[in-house]
């Protein structure tokens, strides 16, 4: 019997051990800190593969998921300095920032939204509809002749 709880409290150590791992915990520390505006609390970033990953990990646990990127043959480039507003359904807007990196995850209730992102001056809308307990996920992609502004970031793909 003993040789059965030492294996059982073996195991339990080590995993113990990788849910503690700092792998695991780099996701949410990496992430930027959360930002409030009107009833909506939203985070930005994503520059860098630690901030990248942490939001690509935390994504889920947002209703609303925005990734901005451009055209750059022959992989889409992560972008930065993308102008949001976020209108409801009245057209009245609930978020207006930009982007400070390619990821903007944001806490919106349920509801229709217009998604309005401006990079370089061309402007790209997206209408979404947020439903309880659900994520949604819209991408934003620029061709590299739209704006004349080259991507910085890395890789989207």
């Amino acid at each position: 019997m003993k040789p059965k709880l030492t294996m059982i409290a073996a195991s339990l150590t080590l995993m113990s051990l990788v849910i503690a791992s700092p792998a695991s915990r780099a996701d949410s520390s990496s992430l930027p800190a959360v930002k409030m505006q009107g009833g909506v609390s939203y985070v930005t970033g994503g520059i860098g593969e630690d901030e990248a990953a942490a939001f690509k990990s935390a994504a889920a646990t947002y209703p609303l998921e925005l990734l901005f990127a451009q055209q750059t043959p022959p992989k889409d480039s992560y972008i930065a300095d993308v102008r949001i507003v976020i209108r409801d359904r009245s057209g009245n807007p609930v978020l207006n920032t930009t982007a400070e990196g390619p990821f903007l995850l944001a806490k919106l209730p349920a509801g229709t939204y217009q998604i309005e992102a401006d990079y370089g001056g061309v402007q790209k809308r997206q209408a979404v509809e947020i439903h309880p307990g659900t994520h949604r996920r819209a991408v934003f992609v620029w061709a590299s002749s739209d704006t004349g502004k080259k991507a910085i970031l890395s890789s989207a793909r």
